[in-house]
């Protein structure tokens, strides 16, 4: 008579170790784990591309001197409408003038369009001085940017560039980011499962 043990091991009934159907059962085993951890993966992978647009806004300048100023660049560049911020630290002992002027300028890196220009409004956070702008992206390609500043105490410009991503999936998102944790739920469920089959085979064999 073969028993299988709690551990995973078939026995028969002198306690001795019967190999071959170990070596099936752990066989199988490994086989359906490696076929869900890969599920798992390229759903987490699958989804993390598909929603990187989602994310916080991410910065291309940062601690960059533009004439006497000091500001930092962030952009959450959506195909269609991107938005860019401009964060601007004033000169030591000083504040930024309420003249100044920023602009954002986008062109495609190829030049088959020519280069536009947008004008950023300002915004106070708190204490922070934070500029705001809209651009518009028509391709998924490389873009250059433009960052204009201009006052009466001086001004200047910087270079950066990014790629635009595709707009969001709209409700599907939530499926989308949860697909990962649905496929370690379903690593779990089967595991319980298996270790339930295994209980109950052993007490039938025991019987």
């Amino acid at each position: 008579m073969v028993v299988v043990s709690a551990d995973g091991n078939a026995r028969d009934v002198d306690g001795r170790v019967s190999k071959k159907m170990s070596g099936m059962l752990k066989t199988r085993e490994d086989l359906v784990l490696r076929r869900w951890i890969c599920v798992a993966l390229l759903t987490f992978l699958f989804s993390g591309n598909a929603a990187a647009h989602n994310g916080p806004p991410f910065p291309i300048l940062e601690g960059q001197h533009i004439g006497p100023y000091t500001i930092a660049l962030w952009t959450h560049p959506d195909l269609g409408t991107g938005t860019f911020f401009v964060m601007v630290d004033p000169p030591n002992g000083g504040t930024v003038p309420k003249d100044l002027k920023i602009q954002i300028t986008v062109q495609p890196a190829t030049g088959r369009l020519p280069e536009a220009i947008y004008s950023a409004w300002v915004e106070d956070l708190r204490g922070q001085v934070e500029y705001k702008a809209e651009a518009q992206f028509d391709r998924q390609e490389v873009w250059k940017v433009r960052l204009v500043l201009a006052s009466s105490i001086g001004g200047g410009e910087a270079t950066s560039q990014v790629i635009p991503t595709p707009s969001g999936y709209g409700r599907w998102d939530l499926l989308l980011y949860a697909l990962p944790f649905l496929g370690v739920g379903s690593l779990w469920f089967l595991a319980i499962t298996k270790r339930r089959r295994l209980r109950k085979l052993q007490s039938e064999q025991a019987a």
